[in-house]
């Protein structure tokens, strides 16, 4: 699904060309036409036609500057870094290298800054290096986040989401296990968005991350939906700004990606709704923009007071925003910033 998306979010980009598409050995010959799961996007027939390879990092590295993984975790750890050692600037899905010491977790509205720990990849030469974006339901909810800490100072972030199935990849859950069914477990994904936020959230200082000082608590449920993820947060702030504070916080909110007027960048990326039943799946994933920043802006709602916390529910798309959106937007950062 995500391999899909990156197609999708590349297709006529104003600074990118599609060099090829490659997979495991099962794939070759195939066209993409031949193994289209994406159902929302009209792809132009010279794009469909488009025939996979096996991967081939030496024949990637001769042909192409950058790589965009959407590979499995489990593949994509060693295929990345002998990208990275060719020459490549590899921009990553996958969850492999995210806690590396000097691997960033990118989200541009959120730490552009951190876009420099690249220089401290000493391991790879010619130009390469790895910049990988958060899991799906990290980033729903980083951005509001990182308004709310700049703004009033976090100290505990209490979450629980509403995760869409094609955040599991194709097929994903079970039919039978989804339909009328709400699954309360995930593996490692509690752990991931613990970490993950405290690391994208902290600093960068001296040549090494420094975690964010807050704390996250996380439960995690697939639901039966086809695309969105919806969290429900509960946030304890060091100052206690009123419901209406903190919707004028998130609406507020810009980042370098706006500012830079970046190709898929969402001209506000954080979109309070406030009637009393949004943000919703059905309603709401696909919010952010038309083309390029279709789907790439974070929609929050219901934002309330109760005693000293603040009540919101947040709804991001998980494989665009949260998925191959997300990495396109770094490599678009990547050029303007020279890196690329």
């Amino acid at each position: 699904m995500i391999g899909q998306r990156f197609v999708e979010m590349l297709e006529d980009h104003p600074y990118f060309e599609i060099e090829g598409l490659y997979a495991s050995e099962r794939s070759e010959g195939k066209r993409l036409r031949d193994v289209l799961k994406v159902r929302d996007h009209v792809f132009r027939e010279d794009t469909l036609d488009m025939e996979m390879r096996v991967m081939d990092v030496r024949g990637i590295a001769d042909r192409a500057r950058i790589a965009f993984s959407g590979i499995p975790s489990d593949h994509a750890g060693p295929t990345e870094t002998e990208l990275a050692k060719a020459g490549v600037g590899v921009f990553t899905n996958a969850g492999s290298h995210r806690m590396d010491p000097d691997v960033p977790i990118l989200i541009p509205e959120v730490n552009p800054e951190h876009m420099l720990s690249v220089k401290e990849q000493s391991t790879f030469a010619d130009g390469g290096f790895i910049i990988t974006n958060a899991n799906c339901s990290s980033t729903g909810i980083a951005a509001p986040l990182k308004a709310l800490d700049d703004a009033y100072g976090l100290k505990e972030v209490y979450v629980s989401t509403y995760q869409a199935l094609s955040g599991a990849g194709y097929p994903g859950v079970p039919s039978l296990d989804a339909v009328g069914n709400v699954i309360p477990y995930i593996g490692g994904e509690e752990e991931k968005m613990e970490s993950e936020l405290a690391k994208m959230l902290g600093g960068y200082r001296d040549g090494r991350f420094v975690p964010a000082g807050f704390r996250v608590f996380a439960n995690c449920a697939r639901v039966p939906v086809v695309d969105g993820h919806l969290e429900s947060l509960v946030v304890r702030m060091d100052s206690e700004p009123s419901a209406e504070d903190v919707i004028g916080t998130l609406e507020s909110f810009r980042g370098e990606p706006q500012r830079m007027e970046l190709p898929s960048a969402p001209p506000q990326p954080i979109i309070v709704r406030k009637e009393s039943n949004r943000p919703q799946p059905a309603f709401d994933v696909f919010a952010g923009g038309t083309g390029r920043s279709k789907g790439m802006a974070v929609t929050v709602g219901r934002v309330r007071k109760k005693d000293e916390c603040i009540k919101i529910f947040a709804l991001s798309h998980n494989t665009l925003r949260g998925g191959a959106g997300g990495s396109v937007l770094n490599a678009e950062m990547a050029v303007k910033k020279g890196l690329i």
